[in-house]
């Protein structure tokens, strides 16, 4: 009884339906037959002792046919394990060409995602520095802009000043002009005091009230010019800082100017990528086309397999018509020999 409840007749039956077909009754082929079920050990040694009881039965009756029989399975056997040898080895190889040009293609995958990243990466760098290179150009010109009006508002507190200056000199005459009237004034009409003293005092006052409204609108104008002073050193001090600022604008430009220049090596490593993802492009057609021809093999070996099944099985029916044959011949029922163990 063989394991898991198989027995010697189901796997008679199993092999005679696989002979039937015209298929070699293997120990596979038959384990398939029974539903997979059973050892391969059990299913062996009962296929030995069918083969066994053939040969017997066969040698028995006829003993012309026993070596024709034995030549036959072993001519499918020998069949049987070449054709299985040429497929295990053609889908070896089969198996082995797809798990490289799988990897081949991964790979590839890789490199093109990592190139695409990189080229992101370079056109978002290089956007960015143009965009810095823009606000420095735009920041120089603003700077500029703002120095030439601070010129021209320096320039125009100058003239202010000279204007004030001049003011205040003509004020200084008019000043000592006064003096000089009233004291021509007084020699020149001395005899007519007492008439024109009230007249003269008023005067006095007048020219007094001019003068020290004079005196004032002059400190004034010194204030003024003091505050103009002051400004102009204000805008001299932020001149000098714009100055600054304008060279660290141009430190910066050229820095920017220097980056992009580094840049470029990159854009030709970008397109030396570019060339080389070409080529594992090219090579993985090539891959392709052998991984295609590798499978019209495969298809081949298997057609020349089922050809070679073919032929087992057209002998096989040779050697039971010759069976049949042999077995209408008069000599048929003359007792049979012994045959030796």
């Amino acid at each position: 009884m063989a394991r898991g409840g198989v027995y010697k007749t189901e796997i008679e039956k199993a092999r005679n339906a696989l002979l039937a077909e015209g298929k070699h009754p293997s120990v596979d082929a038959v384990r398939v037959a029974l539903g997979n079920t059973g050892s391969k050990t059990t299913i062996h040694r009962y296929l030995k002792e069918l083969e066994t009881d053939d040969a017997a039965g066969v040698g028995g009756k006829f003993p012309i046919s026993d070596a024709l029989a034995d030549l036959v399975s072993r001519l499918a056997g020998r069949l049987q394990e070449e054709a299985d040898a040429k497929i295990a080895e053609a889908a070896a190889r089969f198996e082995a060409q797809r798990k490289e040009l799988t990897a081949q293609l991964d790979q590839a995958k890789h490199e093109v995602a990592s190139i695409r990243a990189d080229q992101e990466r370079t056109a978002t760098a290089l956007r960015e520095e143009q965009a810095q290179h823009e606000a420095a150009r735009q920041a120089r010109l603003d700077a500029t802009l703002q120095v030439r009006q601070l010129e021209e508002r320096a320039n125009g507190l100058t003239a202010r000043i000279t204007e004030h200056e001049a003011h205040a000199q003509s004020l200084e005459e008019k000043h000592a002009h006064a003096r000089e009237a009233l004291e021509h004034y007084r020699t020149s009409v001395k005899e007519q005091r007492e008439q024109e003293q009230r007249r003269h005092e008023h005067q006095v006052q007048e020219l007094q009230v001019a003068l020290r409204q004079a005196n004032e609108a002059l400190t004034g104008k010194n204030h003024e010019l003091l505050q103009l002073n002051r400004d102009n050193g204000r805008l001299t001090e932020h001149n000098a800082r714009l100055d600054k600022e304008l060279q660290q604008a141009r430190s910066a430009t050229r820095a920017a100017q220097e980056e992009v220049a580094t840049l470029k090596p990159v854009v030709t490593e970008l397109a030396s990528l570019r060339t080389t993802w070409s080529h594992d492009v090219q090579a993985l057609e090539r891959a392709r086309l052998d991984l295609e021809a590798a499978a019209r093999a495969l298809d081949q070996e298997r057609a020349a397999r089922q050809e070679d099944q073919n032929r087992a099985a057209g002998t096989q029916a040779r050697l039971e018509a010759l069976e049949e044959v042999l077995s209408r011949l008069p000599f048929g029922s003359t007792p049979a020999p012994t045959a030796a163990t």
